[in-house]
């Protein structure tokens, strides 16, 4: 199983003397970024779908090898209403990195008040539908999704799960690895309980002990054992003072890639 490693997002001020040199660039960010890591989620068009050109600039700077998910708007995904134009210039912004076959999948994060239903479902189906031919990835927050209906129903559209290491609060995902594709996909948070429920940067403060790393160690390596994806991406999201380039680091190593 081939496995991938980064992390969600690279263009933080707050990375700087702690990964990036102090004085870089904006613009060199994923210069350096590239040096040590082969993947790499862009989180920022959930905020603001960019100018395709924009795009295209940062696929440029890409090594051939390199692979980019990209995530998905918040009017998709949060909103869930009247987002027809903005998907439609979300579309246009991922061709640069589509047409150069470094575009591997969009990544739709929904929030934890997404609860488990059948119109859910149909939803999944409809941005899926609208997303083609992209491999849609979808990341729930609320622990009833966690069924079999919902496997079966991702499995049976080739929709990929995206399972999760967060906070052990009540309706949380849990951290159970499993997938719905033959690409597995794993995005970690940090186990910040404390900070969890206000959102913000503070959310996502949270460096994994070696220990808590093996545990992924373990699972990941066992997962792979039993062959049922092709690929694996990790990514983590733990991204507040560059913990999150600290911990991918160190599970490149465990993982001897």
């Amino acid at each position: 199983m081939e496995i991938r490693v980064g992390t969600s997002g690279y263009s933080f001020e707050d990375w700087r003397g702690v990964f990036y040199p102090e004085k870089i660039e904006k613009g060199k960010m994923l210069d350096h970024y590239i040096n040590h890591f082969n993947t790499v989620e862009i989180n920022s068009t959930y905020y603001r779908v960019p100018h395709p050109r924009v795009m295209a600039n940062i696929d440029k700077k890409a090594p051939d090898g390199f692979e980019f998910v990209v995530k998905v708007p918040q009017s998709m995904t949060h909103i869930r209403r009247d987002w027809d134009k903005e998907i439609s210039a979300y579309r246009d912004c991922l061709k640069p990195m589509e047409d150069s076959g470094r575009l591997k999948g969009v990544l739709a994060q929904f929030p934890y008040s997404f609860k488990f239903d059948a119109n859910g479902l149909e939803y999944i189906k409809s941005c899926q539908e609208v997303l083609s031919p992209h491999p849609l990835f979808v990341e729930f927050r609320h622990q009833s999704w966690v069924n079999r209906q919902m496997y079966d129903a991702l499995k049976t559209a080739g929709v990929g799960y995206v399972a999760v290491d967060e906070p052990r609060l009540p309706g949380l995902i849990k951290p159970d690895f499993f997938n719905t594709t033959d690409t597995a996909y794993l995005r970690l948070h940090g186990r910040n309980s404390e900070h969890w429920w206000q959102g913000g940067p503070l959310r996502y403060d949270y460096n994994y002990s070696n220990e808590e790393l093996d545990e992924w160690k373990k699972k990941i390596e066992q997962f792979a054992l039993k062959e049922k994806a092709r690929k694996l991406y990790v990514f983590f999201n733990n991204c507040h003072l560059g913990q999150a380039v600290k911990n991918a680091r160190e599970m490149i190593q465990k993982l001897n890639l």
